[in-house]
Parts: structure tokens; sequence; C-alpha cells
């Protein structure tokens, strides 16, 4: 069967119409339908359908149309002590349909589901707010089609349902900035200028407010003659790029260019140089990326990031979801534009194909292997670089060392350049070694090299021996260097800050830096940021193959340091001790969450190669000690990739307590991110576990978290039941700070319920607690509760003073992800009361919050009813 939302309801089978029956029946249907098989409790089935005029006897009726929806649908309706439960799949469901369609940016298909008013015919004061609720995604779909439509310029066509829509919607300024510019890529500037100016009329006079900021820029944008964002990402020249005459001959524009060859050929040197050197047939810009196709310690970038970051770059404020739409958009902005796009190291044809911009552009690919799909689908043309010829490795020398150098001894700079094959990467490192030295012969270079024949680094990708190269440059490096040179080999992560690297040593800090600092002279590391050291990947290869015991001294180093950081954003989490001589201090909430920032990426490798090595605590610590931070800056889909590596930790320890916390954490996790039932299994799971424990405060933190997945679900009493039941659990722990945490989540559970005085007393319990401990996070949550209550008691002022203060705590403790839902809830308060700007204001910085964050949902909901600036 098919059921039709998005208009009149409407079942079908196989295509025909059923009879769905009366018109309440439709609409016990339609409150089960829209829970997506989660169950619906008889009282909230009753205030859906009837709202506050139910007839004397609503329960039994609604049970007689319960049992006819039985006839029609079978064993899809199922009751249980949770209500009653419609089970169908997501592709039955029009509705449904249509919002996987929008989060896959295929808005077209989407928004062609529609057929008229949603839920049309059915009344209730719920069946209204679904219906407005509604309206607003397809209004959102409607404007991201728009966006796409004129940035893939296809203006012209869409002109008369912009004109149409901006009728309807006449205070709806994003709408309005579209118009506006469809209106002026099809050269009618005077009307779009019009347009704005009747927009800004209707605004003030009706609203008295001024345009947004976006229809503000596109009014500028159009007064400019439409002036586009010109990027200039190019890499600065190799300063000492010599040869490749040929290669550069091919290479030429417009088109897509592949440039093929081995590790350490020069083909990013080659690209660069001769972009810089044919600056001047791209006066619309140069994008540039690299793609880490090759990069042994990182994924390679996927296209969806490329194209955000070049969009970003291009002057888009708003970018769509979805691989296929940010394409089409990319696409349209760069069409027509004579401009250059360089995908430095690709690792295949797959993730540069979505980066291709059309015809108008050139395009330079470098990738160690052969793009023949590339070449083959998309007319490419291929330039594959070979090793240096001797004339152009001679003069590559010549250049570095100086001609009177290289004159000196002739017969010794031809022995260098037969050593090292031709590779440009090997006549750098033998450049520089000889170079740090001035005073001695270019003879010593050639025996060292003589020495240690070139071995192939790997017979199928290069056949110049990189090895000896390498172990010749490590063997003139100092005792401590060579050392680290060995020991920086068994780090995972693609980069290291000095902190990590001076315990990995198990040196000073200052001390550490000296020793990194050699490296770098030697052209074996590169400070690519200030404080953070990387190798070249294949630099990297050959110090991963040198002996070195590196012990755990890193991965404590992440460990306790980690745990350090989550005591500074919780003093009273419980964690266990975690020894490193090395551990770093932290002297408030901004300093450790710039920690987690800098080195989350390395957290997560770290703690990956400690399950795998058998580190079992460090890989549950370091998990641990992620989530408040997770939480904190929105990361869902890393809180659980590291709660599913501490899981395993916690099996291997043996430790029940700890694989209980993992699967309730996870459980929370799974639930935001839609995946409701894996995340009920994982709670399931951890119930299980805990059943026999008398560790109350982890029972505690298991209702807390199935509360915080009832509300989240829309289920709010049973919500409120396992918020009582943790509180319960905590007091019983005499756990005073979790204790404070659940008082607040009780009284804000009454408050989504409707009960203020109860709810009110429960979070001024809360407030009074929070404030003995000195608990500054339980104290911005209790805030932002009151502040709710605050306002839908009506005490205007009480709930903006509450909003604030919640969010100055929320900003000194570094919590970005809650800053930005009080921001929201603070602009609701000032609209409510009718102060229309001072809403924007907040309402525009939680938007620009939740982008930041990839919250979608809410950043979705946010711009549907308040234009995004």
């Amino acid at each position: 069967m098919e059921f039709g939302l998005l208009g009149a309801v409407e079942v079908r089978d196989g295509g025909a119409l059923v009879d769905a029956g009366h018109v309440r029946q439709r609409s016990v249907l339609v409150a089960l339908l829209v829970e997506q098989g989660r169950p619906v409790p008889v009282e909230r089935l009753l205030d859906r359908v009837w709202g506050d005029r139910a007839p004397l006897r609503a329960r039994e009726t609604l049970y007689g149309y319960v049992s006819k929806l039985r006839r029609l649908l079978g064993p899809a309706i199922e009751r249980s002590p949770a209500g009653y439960r419609l089970t169908v799949s997501p592709d039955q469901v029009d509705l449904f349909r249509f919002r996987a369609l929008v989060r896959r940016g295929e808005l077209d298909e989407a928004l062609a589901l529609w057929r008229g008013h949603a839920v049309e015919g059915l009344e209730s004061e719920w069946f209204a707010a679904l219906r407005e609720s509604l309206h607003a995604e397809r209004t959102a779909a409607e404007l991201d089609r728009n966006d796409v439509a004129l940035a893939a310029g296809r203006h012209a066509a869409l002109l008369p349902a912009l004109r149409q829509s901006a009728e309807e919607r006449p205070h709806d300024e994003r709408l309005a900035a579209q118009l506006m510019l469809a209106l002026h890529r099809s050269g009618n500037d005077a009307e779009a200028l019009l347009h704005y100016d009747t927009v800004r009329r209707r605004l003030a006079d009706e609203l008295g407010v001024d345009p947004s900021k976006p229809l503000r820029e596109t009014y500028q944008r159009v007064l400019a003659g439409g002036s586009a964002v010109t990027p200039r990402q190019l890499p600065a020249p190799h300063p000492w790029f010599t040869g490749r005459a040929e290669e550069l001959a091919a290479l030429r524009s417009p088109g897509t260019t592949a440039i093929g060859g081995s590790g350490g050929i020069g083909k990013t040197a080659l690209a660069v140089h001769w972009a810089h050197r044919h600056l001047a047939e791209f006066p619309d810009g140069q994008l540039y990326v690299n793609l880490r196709g090759f990069d042994p310690a990182a994924e390679p970038t996927p296209p969806e990031a490329v194209l955000r970051e070049f969009l970003e770059a291009l002057g888009e404020e708003t970018i769509p979801s979805g691989l296929d739409a940010r394409a089409a958009r990319y696409r349209g902005l760069v069409a027509g534009r004579r401009m250059l796009v360089l995908l430095d190291n690709a690792r295949s044809t797959d993730q540069v194909v979505p980066l291709l911009p059309g015809q108008d552009a050139t395009v330079l690919v470098t990738s160690r292997v052969k793009l023949a799909g590339l070449v083959a689908a998309h007319g490419a043309r291929s330039v594959s670089l070979d090793v240096l010829g001797q004339a152009d490795a001679h003069e590559f020398l010549a250049v570095r060392l100086g001609a009177a150098r290289v004159a000196a001894e002739p017969g010794v700079v031809a022995d260098l350049v037969t050593w090292c094959g031709g590779l440009p990467l090997a006549l750098s490192i033998v450049a520089a070694r000889a170079a740090m030295d001035p005073d001695l012969p270019l003879a010593v270079f050639a025996e060292e090299l003589a020495e240690q024949p070139l071995d192939a680094l790997d017979a199928g990708e290069i056949g110049t021996n990189l090895r000896a190269v390498f172990s010749w440059s490590v063997a003139a490096l100092s005792e401590p260097a060579a050392r680290a040179f060995a020991l920086l080999g068994t780090v995972g992560s693609a980069d290291l800050s000095l902190t990590a690297a001076a315990a990995l040593l198990d040196l000073p800090v200052a001390r550490a830096r000296m020793v990194l600092r050699e490296l770098e002279n030697a052209h074996l590391v590169q400070q690519h940021v200030p404080g953070r050291y990387r190798m070249h990947d294949l630099v990297g290869l050959y110090a991963a193959d040198l002996p070195a015991d590196a012990g755990s001294r890193l991965a404590d180093f992440y460990a306790a340091t980690a745990r350090a950081a989550a005591l500074t954003l919780e003093p009273h989490k419980s964690l266990p001790e975690h020894e490193s001589g090395h551990v770093l201090t932290f002297t408030g909430n901004a300093a450790a969450m710039a920690w987690f920032d800098a080195e989350h990426a390395c957290l997560l490798t770290e703690q990956r190669r400690a399950l795998a090595g058998g580190r079992f605590g460090v890989a549950w610590m370091i998990g641990r000690a992620l989530n408040n931070y997770h939480l904190r800056r929105g990361r869902t889909h890393d809180d659980v990739e590291a709660w599913l590596v501490a899981l395993r930790a916690a099996e291997a320890l043996g430790d029940e307590l700890n694989q209980a916390t993992a699967h309730v954490c996870l459980g929370a996790d799974y639930v935001e991110l839609g995946q409701s039932a894996l995340g009920h299994e994982h709670f399931d799971r951890g119930l299980a576990l805990f059943e026999g424990m008398t560790n109350h405060e982890a029972h505690g933190g298991a209702h807390r978290a199935m509360a915080w997945a009832a509300e989240f679900e829309g289920d709010r009493e049973k919500a409120l039941e396992h918020s009582l039941r943790g509180l319960e659990q905590f007091r019983a722990a005499g756990s005073e700070v979790r204790e404070a945490e659940s008082l607040n989540e009780v009284g804000w559970r009454y408050a989504c319920l409707g009960r203020y005085a109860e709810a009110r007393a429960f979070c001024e319990e809360a407030m009074l607690l929070n404030g003995k401990l000195g608990h500054a996070e339980g104290s911005a949550a209790t805030l932002d509760s009151l502040a709710h209550i605050a306002h839908h008691d009506g005490r205007h002022s009480d709930a903006v003073t509450h909003y604030r203060d919640a969010l100055e705590v929320y900003r000194e403790l570094d919590n970005s992800v809650e800053q930005a839902t009080v921001l929201e809830h603070l602009g609701d308060v000032h609209a409510a009361a009718g102060e229309v700007e001072l809403a924007r204001e907040q309402w525009e910085r939680a938007l620009a919050l939740y982008r930041e964050q990839g919250r979608t949902a809410e950043a979705t909901a946010l711009a549907a009813r308040v234009p995004a600036s």
C-alpha cells in the first residue's frame, strides 16, 4: 500500500484508491503514520484527532476507528502498553519519500510529490500545526531548489514561478533575493532594483524592519553588475623548478589534463609552475585542493567536502547538502568563467568527476595512478611524468648549490645525478644536505650514496631507490634527531603537535623543538602550521621501516591529557587515573576545548591504534574523555566512532560496567542520528548488563540517557518517567552533582508537558544545588529551563534575563552547541514580545552556529521561518 499525506489524505493499494473511511478515521491513520513506527498513547491520539472537542464516548469511538483500520491494513497496526503503533516502510509514505529526496538534494523530485495542502480536510489544532510545519518544509525545499536552479544557470525558466511565489510570500526575503538574481541574470536589472525597493518599503511599513543582510548584499551585487568572488588559492611555485619543457608544452587550456607519475616525481611542482606562468589566462580565479589520495595517515578527501570549500571560496554563504546539489551549484558558479582548478593527489576517477566544473574552465589533476576513466569517459588529456634527464637533473643541482660549486667537481656531480636516478625528491634531499655543509666536498656525499645502492621502494610504484637516499639523510643527523626520526615513523596520525612529539621523544618541549628543527632543516619533516609537524608520505613510509621502540609514551600522553581536558570541562566527572610524564594541564574551558579541537583526529587515530595494540585502558579512556567535547561541538558521528572502539576495549577487559556505559551512550547517539532501532538495541544491552549491579550512579546515567532519547523521539511522558527514575538513583548514590542535573531535567520535562508550576519548583531546587556545588554547566542548563518556563508563564523580562545568563555561562564553557540552542530560544522570546530586530539578530547568530556545526535539521527548521543572514 501507499499513503499520501502531501495533499488530501489518500490510501492506494496497487495504485488504486482505497476508501480510508470517515474523516476522523483518516485522522487516526495520519496521527499514527507520522510517527514512523513509534507507539502513540491513546490519550495523545484522542488529543490529536479531536483536541478539546472530543465527544463523550471518544475513547470507544477511537477503538472503533482503529478496528476498521486494522481490517484495512492488517497486522501493520499493533497495540502495546505504550499505545498504538503503525509500521510501514518509509517508501510507502509520500512525506517520508519527500524528506529523503530533500536530504539527497533531489529537490525537483521531492517537490513533485506535493498535490496540494498537506493532510487536507483533517481539522484539529494538532493537524493545523502539522500542516503548517509540513508547508514550512515544502517552502524550504522550494527555496533550496531555486538556489540550485540559479546556480545551474536556469534563471529564465525559473522566473515565472519566482514571480508567483513572491506575490504569495511578499515578506520572504530569501525569495526576494532569488527573484532579483534571476531578473539580473536575465538582463532586467531595472525590475530587480524596483522589486528590492518594493520589498524594502513593505518591510519598513508593515514590520518596521530593514532588509536582511543577504538581501542587501544581493541588491549591491545587482548594482555592481553582479561581480563574483575571485578566489586565488594556488600554492607558491617551487623556487628551484627546472626542466620539464615538453611536459609544460603539453599542458594547455581550456579542458582537463591528468598529470600522472610516481610519488616524488614532481607532479604538483609541474602543475603549480605552469599555472603561475599562465595566470593571465585565468582572470576569474584559481581553485586548489590537496585530495590526499595517497596520504598514508589520512583518508582521501571526499568530493562533498571539497565542494563545500570551493563553494565557500566562490562566495556562497548557503551551502546545499548532498553531493549532487553541491556539484550542480559549483558548476553553475564556474560556468562561463575563465578559471583554473588544480586537483592535487587524486586517488581515483570517482574522486575527481564531481569536481569537474564544465567546458569553460581549465582543470589540472595530479595522481600517482593513470586515471584511465577520466581520459576515456571525460575526454581528459594525459601527461605522464618520468624522471628528469641528465641535463635537467644537473641543472637542478646547479640552481640549488650554485654554479661555481657544481663546476668545481663536475665528475662528482655527474655521479650524484646518477645515484639519484633523476628523481626530483631524491635530488632535493641531496642538495639540501650539501647546502647545509657548504665546506664539505661533494665527493663525500657521492661516496655515501655509492656505498648504499638505491633499492626500489615499491616495484610497482617507483623504480628508483629512495631508501638509500633517506638512510643517507638520516645518517647525517645528530643522534637525538635520528632517534626522533625513527620514532616519528611510529605515529599513525597525519601530523603531530609539538607537545605530543615531546611526549613521544620523552624530551622537554624546548629540547624537542630543537630536535624537530634539525629534521626540518634536513627536509625530513615540515612544520605546516605553527606547532604542528608532518612528514612527506614517502619519507614517512621510510621512517616507519626503521627500528624504534616508542613504548606507550604517546598513547599515555593522549589518554592522560584527554583525561585532564575532560576533567577541566567536567570537574565532577568520575575518571580513573592514567599516568604520563608529559600530561598537559589546562587553565580553563577554552584551553581544554582548543586542545580537543586541535588534537581530535590524532586522538581518534591513537584510540584505534591502542585497541589494535592491546592497550585497552588507553582506548577506553580516550573514548570516555571525548564524550563531553563531542556533545559541546555537536560531533555525534565522531562520538559513535569513539564509543564503538571504547566498547570493544571494555569487552576485552571484561569490564561490564564500562560496557554498559558505552552501550547507553551509543544508544543516545544512534537515536539522535535517526537510527532509533539501533539506539534502543544498545539501550537494551546496556540495561541487561546493569542488572544485578548496585551502582546507583550508573543506573541513573542510563535513565538519564533514555530520558533524552524519549524526548528526542517525542515521547515526553516517557522522558519524564525516566528522568524521575534517574533522579531517584542519583539521590541513592549520594551524587549531588548528578542530582542537581537531574532536578533540572525533571523540571524541563514537566515544562515540556505544560506543567509549569511543578517545572519551576524542580528547576529552582536545581539552581540552588548547582550554586552550592559551583557547577557551572548545570547552572547554565537550569537557567535555560527557567527561561523557557518564564517565557511560557508570560514573564518576558525574566525569560530574557535567564537566557542571557545561560548564554554567558555557555560562552565561558565554550559550549557552542548549547549557545546555538539558547540563541534560537532567546530570539523566540523577543519575537513573542514584538521585538523583531532583536529576535532576528539572535536567530541569525543561532543559524550561523547550526550550519557551522552541521546541524542540518535545526538550521532548516529555523531558516524556514526566518531568512538566513
